[in-house]
Parts: C-alpha cells; structure tokens; sequence
C-alpha cells in the first residue's frame, strides 16, 4: 500500500527549508524535486510529502493550499500547517514545538459595544477547525525528546505586540498555545477539500511586546526541523 500524501504548507522560503531538512532526514532516500504551480507557487517534493511556501497570512495560505489541492484533489491525506509562531507564556515557552487541537481565527469578527464578537456568533461563518492527528503527532514529538505543548493555535492578522492584547486573546481562548498568520486559512482550504488539517510549529518568541532581542529564529528552525525529522509519516493517513 502506498504511503499518505501530506501536503505542508508555510509562509516563507525559509520554514519550508528547515521542514524539507526535516522530511530528508526522516525519508533520506527521497528529493526534493521542485514543481511549478500556477499562480507562481512552488512545491518541493520530497516522496510522499510535498512542501509548499504560500506567503504570509490567511488569505495567501487558502490561495496557495486550494491551488496545490485543486491540481490534485484527494491526493492528500492531510495538509499541515507549519512554521514557527508566538507562544503563550508559560505554556509554550520558547524552543518548543506547539501542536494545534483546533485552528481559530481569533480576531475575524467585530468589535461592538459589549466586546468582540466573532463571525459565528454574528451568525455568518465559522472561526474553528478541529484537527486530526494532533494527538499521534504530540505524542511522537514528546517521544523523541521535543518539549511539546498542545491547545488551540490562533489565527491574526495583526501579530500581537502589546501585553494587553496578549492578555486579551489568552482570555478569550483559554488554553492557547501559540498564534500564528496563516493556519486559518490553511484549513479553510483544506475543509473545502474534504481533507484534514493539522498545525505544527515551534515557538521563536513570546505573544505579547515585541522584543526583537528576545526573538529565539534560529532555534525555533532548528527545533521545527527535528520536528519534522521524527514525524511518523507512514501513520498519518
């Protein structure tokens, strides 16, 4: 039986090295081999996973996952999100990888008099998706020795960079691990695809002020590839 297809989509160029790192040294007799997209996307195809760099935020990482999944739709087993991310202290410190229960948009709605309201309690769209495998997945990472945490990642378009509004969103979404641009939109794209979505990242700072002097890049890229150099590839189906 051939081995799942995953399709892991990232922002940039370099999260989608240091997960192509990962998947080589996992599968070292594979790629990766590049594919043009239309649209001007790329995938590195490394055997049964192909890494995608879609850009920054929701809106670029739906275009990009829909257009890898309608060229080939029900390929893939799953679709990850991937990258690194802001943690919530202390549950996700810096160096650690975070695996998402549930992706949130959590600051797609409104504002009104009362506080935020979401678009579902609007009543016209949905700010959640529950993920698959994100127990297996958690538990391999913590197996081979990676400091693991696990709740709902969050989805902003504007990176969080006061303590207030660290304070807020950890308020209104108890057990937040991370945020991150684009898991959202990731899983919107997948769900229209009737395929599964997960969010795996590593933490390279803390949600709240911007202290580029605190900032971890290099070690939440050196944690994001053993990430994805001990990921049970052949499980995720």
């Amino acid at each position: 039986m051939a081995p799942p297809r995953l399709l892991v989509v990232t922002a940039v160029a370099p999260e989608a090295a240091a997960v192509v790192r990962g998947i080589c040294t996992a599968l070292p007799q594979v790629g990766p081999v590049e594919t043009a997209l239309p649209g001007g996307w790329t995938v590195q195809r490394c055997g049964p996973v192909d890494v995608l760099a879609a850009g920054v935020g929701p809106a670029a990482a739906a275009a990009g996952t829909a257009t890898a999944l309608a060229l080939d739709p029900g390929g893939y087993s799953l679709v990850v999100s991937a990258g690194i991310a802001g943690g919530f202290a202390p549950l996700a410190p810096l160096g650690c990888a975070v695996v998402a229960e549930a992706i949130i948009a959590a600051d797609l709605g409104a504002d009104t008099p009362d506080g935020f309201a979401t678009v579902t309690e609007l009543g016209f769209g949905r700010v959640r998706h529950d993920t698959s495998h994100h127990e297996l997945v958690t538990a391999r990472l913590r197996e081979a020795g990676v400091p693991t945490a696990t709740g709902p990642i969050l989805t902003v378009s504007t990176v969080t960079g006061s303590a207030a509004r660290a304070t807020e969103l950890a308020a209104r979404h108890p057990g937040a691990v991370a945020e991150a641009m684009e898991g959202f939109g990731v899983a919107e794209a997948a769900a229209g695809y009737g395929t599964a979505v997960l969010e795996l990242r590593t933490v390279s700072n803390a949600v709240g002020p911007r202290d580029r002097a605190a900032w971890r890049i290099g070690e939440a890229f050196a944690v994001l590839e053993r990430a994805f150099a001990v990921l049970p590839y052949g499980e995720l189906g």
